[in-house]
């Protein structure tokens, strides 16, 4: 009964952007992120007038997406994303509504990461996490350091290096059989060996 009293009493808050755009927000909406939860707890403590929430690390069109997740998740509570997880298609491990909520610029996509983290939104935190693991599967180092905007701090003698001591790293899963079959075969050639020269 108590949650049913805190629905209809719960009132607004008002959230404020980077920019200084203010969003109405149903309080038990609001409330998903810790971060704010534990400032509307704080000011209750301090008086019975709630006080804006300036969030200045997110700006208006990220918050505005954020308040659109934290809306659709009091109807349509988003499926926990365990892992292992069972398929690398995010359409497999969430509703419809929340695949096609990720499908956004890449821009974006991080901005909600970066805001789900600040806010301290674990739902969305986990799901824009999964996007962006689906997003970067299987890209090169090349690409992953021109979408994290990262420098190749390595020449070209260091990165060959690494690249020839991580090699197992590279190659395809279907494989394993075969690699294994060939490291013990390997293996037992070296024993072969070892005990020829003794």
């Amino acid at each position: 009964m108590m949650n049913t009293e805190d629905e209809t009493s719960g009132g607004t808050v008002t959230l404020i952007s980077k920019e200084g755009e203010r969003f109405q927000v149903d309080t038990n909406v609001a409330k998903m992120s810790k971060l704010v939860e534990s400032t509307i707890d704080e000011e209750d403590d301090d008086d019975d007038q709630l006080n804006d929430i300036c969030l200045p690390n997110v700006k208006a069109s990220v918050l505005a997406k954020v308040i659109e997740y934290c809306e659709h998740y009091q109807t349509d509570k988003m499926t926990a994303i365990t892992t292992p997880l069972k398929s690398s298609k995010i359409e497999d491990l969430v509703q419809p509504w929340y695949a096609d909520y990720v499908k956004v610029e890449q821009v974006m996509l991080f901005e909600l990461v970066t805001a789900a983290n600040f806010m301290d939104i674990k739902p969305l935190l986990d799901l824009t996490c999964l996007a962006v693991s689906v997003y970067i599967k299987g890209k090169s180092p090349e690409e992953l350091r021109r979408i994290f905007n990262l420098s190749n701090e390595f020449t070209p003698e260091e990165e060959a290096q690494v690249r020839e001591e991580n090699k197992w790293a590279e190659q395809p899963p279907n494989n394993n059989k075969n690699n294994n079959n060939d490291a013990t075969g390997t293996e037992s050639d070296n024993n072969k060996d070892t005990a020829t020269s003794s």
